[in-house]
């Protein structure tokens, strides 16, 4: 499934020590800030960023610059940059949640991964409220605080917890995740909607979660929580079970044992008859 099949375990360790060193270094950024906010921007409707943000960014970019000059960076804030040409892409959240963070809502993360020619390789998710860090990379497998974890045992969906989330443009499109987010509510124990799609993807990398599914995610979002997943034993795919192509915007996280049954529920739902945009 990956190129990184070419890469020494050697590199693929150090990368991901790397990613473990920004990832901390991004939270403890996040904490110094949180509920100390002066300035609130609104990029687009719905889509907020805060000095937070912009100030965990710098210093995740100055580790991987340090460490890795010669490679490639997408980040949420600063855009591309680096190496266009090099087969190592970082793909960086510095603040994976910025509407609970802004809120004083505890669930957000720094979200880095390294993708090797274009097949996330490497991820490391840190949650600076709770210290928190979910790391992987491929062959090495997944872990929280160090300690292994492994995706959850529920076979059924009636026995299960799942979780979505909602795009920027959720008002906007028919396309918005409203009626599969009913659908599911019904066929199990319960759905949340956490606000932080990497931290989504930990949860059920590490158990908490049996599956997941969303629309509207940029690369930073999901590449991390990607690699975590199958490191832990996990399945990710598109919501048809086709491969998951990273720039797809979307994609189907499960502990494997549910992720037919989600594929299948998917194929039935239909976008609810609304009027856009609503309330304009």
């Amino acid at each position: 499934m990956t190129n990184s099949a070419s890469v020494s375990k050697e590199l693929l360790q150090t990368c991901l020590d790397v990613a473990t060193e920004a990832a901390c270094a991004g939270g403890a950024i996040l904490k110094s800030y949180w509920g100390n906010l002066q300035e609130i921007e609104e990029k687009r409707p719905g889509d907020l960023v805060t000095i937070a943000d912009k100030q965990s960014e710098a210093m995740v970019l100055s580790i991987l610059q340090r460490h890795f000059p010669d490679h490639g960076i997408l980040a949420e804030e600063s855009g591309v940059l680096g190496n266009t040409e090099s087969r190592y892409l970082w793909a960086i959240d510095p603040l994976d949640g910025t509407t609970n963070y802004a809120h004083q809502y505890p669930f957000s993360s720094v979200s880095i991964a390294l993708l090797i020619d274009g097949v996330p390789s490497v991820g490391a998710i840190y949650d600076p409220f709770r210290d928190e860090i979910f790391r992987a990379a491929t062959g090495l497998g997944a872990t929280r605080n160090r300690l292994p974890i492994h995706v959850s045992n529920t076979s059924e969906l009636s026995r299960s917890l799942l979780v979505t989330g909602f795009a920027y443009d959720r008002t906007l499109v028919e396309d918005n995740n409203y009626a599969e987010f009913c659908h599911f509510t019904h066929l199990t124990q319960g759905v949340r909607r956490g606000g932080s799609a990497a931290m989504d993807l930990a949860y059920v990398a590490c158990g908490r979660l049996d599956g997941y599914w969303e629309r509207g995610l940029s690369l930073w979002d999901l590449a991390a929580g990607v690699v975590i997943v199958r490191e832990a034993g996990g399945m990710v795919t598109a919501y048809d079970g086709s491969a998951h192509i990273p720039n797809s915007g979307r994609l189907l996280a499960t502990n494997g044992h549910l992720h037919q049954q989600m594929i299948d529920e998917l194929s039935l739902v239909k976008p609810l008859p609304f009027k856009f945009p609503f309330g304009r």
